[in-house]
């Protein structure tokens, strides 16, 4: 049964659909109590990634040493400058989508057209530059070492330059067989095979005496922490197992919960931007036949515009949490 206030001189209506609380339509208010729960959701992610990063702080990645690709560019080091670029293209197509809902309110559809065409490529080139990083991540550049306790061991130079393994490591005549569940004990398996054996990269680091191992381990002055030659060699036999890139197990930049993370809600806002791009791309052609036209409003426009903004905000939060902090 209907609410109702009764006036002196009618009868008014209050949830039947004519009147909008707090000045916004039924549509754009359960965008807003969408666009509120998902930043709940983020925001617990997020402190979870921090209270995380807090207590393993000694061993965290740093940013500057991981995110140095940039397409085109292979071997040259560019810290943060393509993810400096896809912040970029992602807060323009907000601004695109400022100006689609703008023209919007105009009535003019050849300029919506526009602007929500700019906002999809926009979105397009996150979600594929997004996809390129996680390639990089996941294939890694340089390898590293992981001892029996657990500790990541990086080569460096005299110099405290990283140094691949593939520079290094030697070639010796073994055959290597991957573990499989009906070979392994307990049933377990593992991956791929690493492109190199803990005995090749011992090997090829005692032929080279100029090589030097880095832990993961942070110093006060945001380095990591470089052994003498003989540390180097002493915290070499104890390894157990070649790291190349990251997934969910293992990280050759440092933490494993850094990738567990970095997986998790990088992917998770790739998700949204994806599936904003979808809703975009639907609104886009709704907008071409003149859908909005005959409806005499653009109102469709402004609540996707509304997620778009949203999703282009949480970003800025992640990129500060994950690369610049």
């Amino acid at each position: 049964m209907e609410a109702t206030v009764t006036t002196a001189n009618s009868e008014e209506k209050t949830w039947g659909g004519g009147n909008e609380p707090m000045g916004a339509s039924y549509g754009k208010l359960m965008m807003w109590f969408f666009i509120v729960s998902d930043a709940l959701t983020f925001s617990g992610f997020l402190a979870a990634y921090g209270f995380s990063r807090f207590k393993f702080i000694e061993t965290w990645p740093l940013a500057d040493e991981v995110f140095t690709h940039f397409p085109f560019m292979h071997g040259v080091s560019a810290p943060m400058y393509y993810v400096a670029l896809m912040t970029f293209i992602l807060i323009f197509s907000s601004v695109t989508m400022v100006l689609a809902v703008d023209a919007g309110h105009q009535m003019k559809k050849n300029k919506v057209v526009i602007y929500m065409f700019l906002t999809i490529i926009g979105g397009l080139i996150f979600v594929g530059s997004q996809a390129w990083e996680w390639k990089n991540f996941i294939k890694g550049e340089y390898g590293a070492i992981e001892t029996k306790g657990g500790s990541l061991l990086q080569f460096v130079d005299k110099e405290g330059h990283r140094v691949a393994l593939a520079d290094f490591a030697a070639t010796l005549p073994e055959e290597r067989e991957q573990l499989t569940r009906n070979k392994g004990k307990w049933f377990m398996n593992e991956s791929s095979l690493p492109s190199y054996s803990v005995a090749e990269v011992q090997a090829g680091f005692k032929a080279h005496p100029d090589l030097l191992i880095r832990t993961e381990v942070i110093t006060k002055e945001k380095h990591k922490t470089i052994l003498s030659r003989e540390e180097s060699e002493l915290r070499l036999s104890q390894a157990s197992y070649v790291v190349e890139g990251a997934n969910l197990t293992r990280n050759e930049y440092g933490s494993k919960l850094f990738a567990d993370f970095f997986f998790f809600i990088t992917g998770f806002h790739g998700f949204h931007v994806f599936s904003g791009v979808i809703i975009n791309i639907i609104i886009f052609f709704n907008v071409l036949i003149g859908t909005y036209e005959k409806r005499k409003s653009y109102e469709m426009v402004e609540k996707v515009g509304l997620y778009w903004h949203f999703v282009d905000l949480v970003w800025v939060f992640v990129f500060t949490v994950f690369y610049l902090v």
